[in-house]
């Protein structure tokens, strides 16, 4: 291919991709394909002859397509995003073009210098401390993902520890010391922190052990159950060295307690600790949630992958140590082909010692582009359109407790929740003060979690419409200050859930434990999460066994999200599940509960229309919904919940 073939089929592969992006919306956004299925359709070799790329062409969309899942469609709800933007593309593309291993300044110094300068843009950007900026003792570099900055770290932080316990010794003894500690160490990391901590011991051959967290605190890390453990670690002999800290667990986007954590570290001088913000980490660009940074001084590293939430392509995980020594000490060898006047002279950074590989791409590139395209303003606009998004999501699913149970405080654009189980006369009414309660009476219905209804002063509170409001509370009864009195129903479970469908409330609201979390004011159309000009006959249904990859167009409608939430709240006495006991955990009502989830979450992504996610808190199966994908937009969230209230009903009505 010459530079003419080039042109001409540059022209041609951008044309598709841009079609590709314009139409993706009408795909079935899983695939649905056999395993096995390409090698049915590709030739058992390469051609002896090469071929025009015309016809190569052709074979992307008849035998490539059909074996993508749509990361980029907005019926892709799933996991965490996977950022795309054309800035990125470009980026990639010229990457491409300067193909260079990169491994040391020399290489390319314009491919050193622009990662540095970037990184420092991104974390001012982030507010991250000034120990991470390279103008210190720290530094930023560019991993491919999260889970390798763990291990990268990980390795950095063993090596420092093992000094540590023999610091003072030579020669053999010194020897001796560090291989019969080595065997102490013991990486920590909490029950919902992500599973590449625990695959990183094992690459770094130390040991792991879990740190217990409770749906009492939100599923976040807490300074007294890291305590505990260390104590634990000590008792048992280990040498605890390694702690992976979250902003923005997988299962919930939790947040740990990082100002108690900051307290309980600071007496551990072999710990080194990590902040894993993979994903809720490029919230930090927006002034509300910049408060979380305010304690990372006190960590070890930090990092975030811009190619989740911050319009990057894949892959793009920005790694931050506060003292790069660490990382050259561990991953430093120069054999004589590496050596260089500018490298020996240590003006020059070689960015081969702070990883893994010794070959590097030019991802700073596509960074930089972004950057430049979206600016400071269109970066935070990006984050805040995808959390008022999660809201609306939130809102809608809060509308139809008789459908619905949210499990967690939603937080950077995830909500979590399981499905209510059609339920008897005798289970509605319940024992124990643990009942189900909606009040039919007017446009206010609450779910309540063991507790009164209290407001928690570090949400957002909205206003409401007539004085009224709908509030999602889960068993329990209330203390309700205000016009309207909650009742508990007992025998017309049907016909109030009829009402509440039926209804239009002007707001909603969860509440765990008696705080009241997230208050989300709702339009007059939000009640059954369609338009209030589509009316159940007039909208789509969904098919009950169809592959099709047609959607359906909903009017937009006005929108009234409730005010930007500042931060992931973690009130001490918030209980998130249907009661607090192991017992009642595992109770009939609530294994119906996890099936009826489970179906509903399975045939979802059978059908192929939307592609969700699924998790488990405590011995509750949930399902997750992520509003933040690059084209998300309201027309497909309220399209998903209409599709979680269509398989809901279908399933509980012949469940």
């Amino acid at each position: 291919m010459d530079t003419a073939q080039f042109k001409e089929a540059a022209h041609a592969a951008i044309d598709e991709i841009v079609q590709y992006y314009d139409t993706i919306q009408d795909r079935r956004v899983l695939s649905a394909v056999e395993p096995g299925y390409l090698k049915k359709l590709l030739p058992d070799g390469p051609p002896e002859v090469g071929e025009k790329w015309a016809d190569i062409q052709k074979d992307i969309e008849a035998k490539i397509m059909p074996g993508l899942t749509h990361w980029q469609s907005p019926n892709f709800m799933a996991f965490f995003p996977a950022s795309s933007s054309f800035p990125g593309m470009l980026g990639e593309m010229y990457s491409s073009a300067f193909t260079a291993a990169a491994f040391n300044w020399l290489c390319s110094p314009a491919i050193t210098e622009l990662e540095t300068i970037v990184l420092d843009w991104l974390a001012e950007l982030l507010a991250l401390p000034p120990c991470y900026l390279s103008a210190g003792e720290g530094g930023g570099v560019i991993q491919g993902t999260a889970s390798e900055a763990i291990i990268v770290v990980m390795v950095a932080a063993r090596d420092r520890c093992l000094r540590m316990l023999a610091n003072g010794l030579d020669g053999a003894e010194r020897e001796e010391r560090i291989d019969m500690s080595r065997g102490k160490l013991v990486a920590l990391g909490s029950s919902m922190s992500h599973s590449s901590t625990q695959k990183a011991a094992l690459i770094a051959g130390v040991r792991y052990r879990s740190v217990p967290v409770s749906a009492e605190e939100e599923f976040s890390l807490s300074g007294e159950a890291l305590k505990i453990t260390l104590e634990q670690c000590k008792r048992d002999g280990l040498v605890p060295f390694f702690l992976t800290t979250t902003m923005g667990t997988t299962s919930t986007c939790a947040v740990d307690n990082f100002a108690e954590i900051a307290e309980v570290v600071a007496g551990h001088t072999n710990i080194w600790t990590h902040v894993d913000a993979a994903y809720a980490g490029s919230a930090l660009v927006c002034e509300e949630y910049k408060h979380h940074a305010e304690h990372f001084g006190a960590f070890d590293s930090f990092d975030v992958n811009v190619h989740k939430w911050l319009l990057t392509n894949f892959d793009a995980s920005c790694l931050y140590v506060k003292q790069r020594r660490h990382l050259i000490d561990a991953f430093s060898i120069t054999p004589s082909y590496l050596r260089n006047d500018f490298s020996d002279s240590g003006l020059v950074t070689d960015y081969r010692d702070w990883q893994m590989a010794l070959g590097r791409r030019f991802r700073a590139l596509k960074i930089w582009f972004v950057m430049r395209v979206y600016g400071i303003e269109g970066l935070k606009a990006h984050i805040r359109g995808h959390v008022k998004l999660g809201e609306l999501f939130h809102s809608l699913v809060a509308s139809r407790p008789d459908l619905f149970k949210v499990l967690t405080t939603p937080a950077f654009a995830l909500t979590v929740f399981n499905i209510v189980p059609r339920l008897s006369s005798a289970s509605i009414a319940g024992d124990n003060g643990n009942s189900s309660t909606v009040e039919p009476n007017d446009r206010s219905s609450s779910i309540k979690v063991n507790g009164n209804h209290e407001h928690n002063p570090r949400s957002s509170p909205s206003s409401t419409t007539n004085g009224s409001s709908n509030t999602v509370m889960l068993d329990g009864n209330s203390n309700h200050e205000g016009n309207n009195d909650l009742i508990e129903v007992e025998s017309e479970a049907a016909t109030n859930a009829n009402a509440l469908k039926e209804s239009t409330p002007p707001s909603a609201s969860i509440i765990t434990n008696g705080n009241l979390k997230h208050q989300v004011p709702i339009s007059s159309s939000m009640a059954n999460g369609t338009s209030k000009d589509q009316s159940s006959e007039k909208g789509v249904p969904y098919p009950v066994e169809s592959s099709s990859t047609a959607t359906t167009s909903l009017p937009t409608g006005e929108v009234t999200p409730s005010p930007s939430i500042p931060s992931r709240s973690i009130p001490s006495s918030s209980s998130l599940l249907l009661s607090s006991s192991k017992e009642d955990r595992m109770s009939p009502d609530l294994a119906t509960s996890n099936a009826l989830t489970k179906q509903v979450y399975e045939l979802i992504n059978r059908r192929g229309e939307i592609f969700l996610t699924s998790t488990l808190l405590d011995d509750v199966y949930a399902i997750r919904v992520v509003s933040a994908n690059t084209k998300s937009d309201e027309m497909h969230v309220r399209r998903a919940f209409q599709i979680l209230v269509e398989v809901a009903e279908e399933l509980r009505a012949v469940g």
